[in-house]
């Protein structure tokens, strides 16, 4: 008999112990019984015989995960803090049933560099990770897809990151345009049936490049020669649930790991990646054209100004994109007579209405209810709205002006790929004079006749609780302005108290990250660690209790700062009560084992947090 550490796929537990006659190979998949029920577990070694009776392994499969998987996943779970069941649950197996076929047919490599593009390659081939730091329009996709022809020449295959809702039908174009079936596009929202195939494809090698969101560095690729993370500086390479896995720091381990180059390219990159890594510098876009900035004191309103500029833009043939930081009609519903703020009742924040469906709905437990039509404290008629959303600047925009063609482009209405991909389509069509959208109008999106760029909502993000603020604001704007003159003059409306800080970095991004460097020197990161340990339980006072312990545990410890500890910004979420720790460090293992040490069932740990509140 033979006897095996197992790690349950997606399970917080420890290995476990499971016996079998057959010899298996360390990464295999097998299914085990655990509580009476089936599970998936990968076999992470042999073991001597324990002194307790263990259960036979069940069936095992011809799935399995390579080397290179287990290492990747070993360092997730000692980095990001999670078992090991729960890094191998990011992973797609291998296939030891599938033989690997390769690729006969040739590809399109003809693609036209300028001398600046030209010196950028050469640059990033010195380097086994640099920063590609283009402006918007610079060119930074044809360097791509000459580095994906080079690799591809070379008998190596590559992986494309993209945010998410960057992953446009231009995109996926121009990359079968040269690479026709050696790519394919890997994100959730692609059908099971249709992942399914890709995987046979990949499994059989006959895919030589992967392009998609984060969990495209999961996929079962061999003998990777690059990897590009486009836009890099962007939050969502960073998941928000466990594991709590940053992909743009899994590219470079990984580039590490196979030897391969990795290309972190953005107009506005994350001051991390700016002080850690060596920069190329695209300046200008393929378009000469100038932009003129109008910036407008006032508090988030779709001003007559704003409304003024946008009917002449139509005029004029062109058309405008208005961004606002808040999805739906509202932030908040507040009464006017005694201040009654309506929140949800599983989360301590306000709830968003939606007029189209005449709810207020909650966009942390997607609680929703009917737009109360009197104040539930003081029965008053006196139920207000504070802060702009995209909903309502859409409304706004249609009742006011019957000939404009406006629409809203944010995670509300763009619920899927083939919505994202008809939106942008009639917008390019000019079937639509106005889109009015989130942070999704700024992601990688190619418009070609916007003229007017409006920028809303930037304060709120520049008094955000949170050490990257100034950043935030700054990027999303350069973000934002990049999308408007790509072929002619622009004119980007800027809504703001704050043009002085805007106005100086406006034109040299650079000489921002220089001085934000000097800023957070000793303090913040790059310089410095930071680690966030949630508590979150229905029993409010158990959640803080536990904090508390664990806060009197981690200040035995002389390497690691207890920044702070208390309440979270939002209290509660889904009817559970949260609590944090914020810790700091000047090395991520001192944090690490402190944590170890102070060990907390309640305990969720986010490693190099990006988000406060």
């Amino acid at each position: 008999m033979n006897y095996y550490l197992l790690s349950i796929l997606g399970s917080p537990l420890n290995s476990l112990t499971y016996q079998s006659v057959e010899n298996i190979d360390e990464g295999t998949l097998v299914d085990v019984l655990l509580n009476g029920k089936t599970k998936s577990g990968v076999v992470i070694g042999k073991t001597d015989q324990p002194a307790f009776d263990t259960l036979d392994i069940l069936h095992v499969s011809e799935f399995y995960f390579s080397k290179k998987q287990l290492e990747l996943a070993r360092f997730i779970s000692g980095y990001y803090l999670c078992s090991l069941g729960e890094a191998f649950s990011l992973f797609v197996s291998y296939d030891r049933s599938l033989t690997c076929k390769g690729i006969d047919t040739d590809f399109n490599d003809e693609i036209q560099l300028s001398l600046k593009q030209s010196e950028a390659i050469k640059f990033i081939k010195t380097k086994e990770v640099s920063l590609l730091f283009g402006d918007t329009g610079s060119g930074k996709t044809e360097i791509y897809m000459k580095l994906f022809s080079d690799a591809i020449r070379e008998g190596k295959r590559a992986i494309f990151l993209m945010p998410e809702i960057s992953l446009t039908p231009q995109m996926e174009h121009r990359l079968e345009a040269h690479f026709g079936s050696r790519v394919v596009m890997w994100h959730s929202k692609i059908t099971k049936t249709a992942k399914e195939k890709i995987l046979g494809r990949i499994r059989r090698g006959e895919v030589d490049i992967v392009a998609g969101a984060r969990s495209a560095l999961f996929t079962p690729l061999e003998d990777i020669g690059i990897i590009v993370v486009d836009e890099e500086h962007d939050d969502s390479y960073k998941s928000s649930s466990k594991p709590r896995y940053n992909a743009r720091d899994m590219a470079i381990y990984m580039g590490q790991q196979s030897k391969a180059k990795v290309v972190l390219g953005s107009a506005t990159p994350s001051l991390g990646s700016y002080a850690k890594f060596p920069a190329f510098r695209l300046k200008g876009g393929h378009f000469e054209s100038t932009k003129e900035f109008i910036y407008q004191k006032s508090l988030e309103a779709i001003t007559p100004l704003i409304e003024n500029e946008i009917v002449k833009t139509k005029q004029m043939g062109g058309q405008s994109i208005v961004f606002i930081p808040t999805r739906a009609n509202f932030k908040y519903l507040i009464c006017a007579s005694c201040g009654h703020k309506y929140q949800c009742p599983y989360c301590s924040v306000g709830m968003s209405v939606h007029q189209k469906s005449k709810t207020l709905k909650c966009h942390y437990c997607n609680f929703a209810t009917q737009i109360p039509q009197v104040c539930p404290e003081c029965q008053e008629h006196s139920l207000k709205s504070a802060r702009l959303g995209t909903a309502e600047a859409v409304q706004h925009l249609q009742e006011n002006h019957e000939n404009l063609h406006v629409e809203q482009f944010d995670r509300d209405v763009i619920t899927t790929q083939n919505k994202l991909i008809k939106t942008l389509k009639r917008f390019n069509d000019k079937e639509i004079d106005v889109l009015v959208g989130t942070q999704m109008l700024s992601k990688g999106h190619d418009y070609h006749d916007v003229t007017l760029a409006v920028v809303l909502g930037l304060d709120n993000m520049l008094n955000m609780s949170d050490y990257r603020a100034r950043e935030k604001a700054l990027s999303s704007l350069v973000q934002i302005a990049g999308r408007s003159g790509r072929k002619k003059e622009a004119k980007v409306i800027v809504q703001t108290f704050n043009r002085e800080f805007f106005e100086s970095y406006m034109d040299d991004y650079e000489r921002f990250l220089k001085d934000e460097l000097e800023f957070r020197r000793g303090v913040y990161p790059p310089f410095k660690k930071l680690c966030r340990v949630l508590f979150a339980h229905k029993n409010g006072i158990k959640a803080q209790n536990e904090m508390n312990e664990m806060v009197e545990k981690l200040k035995l410890f002389t390497d690691v700062e207890v920044v702070g500890f208390g309440a979270s910004a939002i209290e509660k979420i889904a009817d559970k009560y949260r609590f944090m720790i914020l810790l700091r460090a000047s090395k991520s293992t001192d944090i690490i084992k402190a944590i170890h040490t102070c060990k907390s069932d309640l305990a969720q740990v986010d490693m190099d947090p990006i988000e406060f509140a």
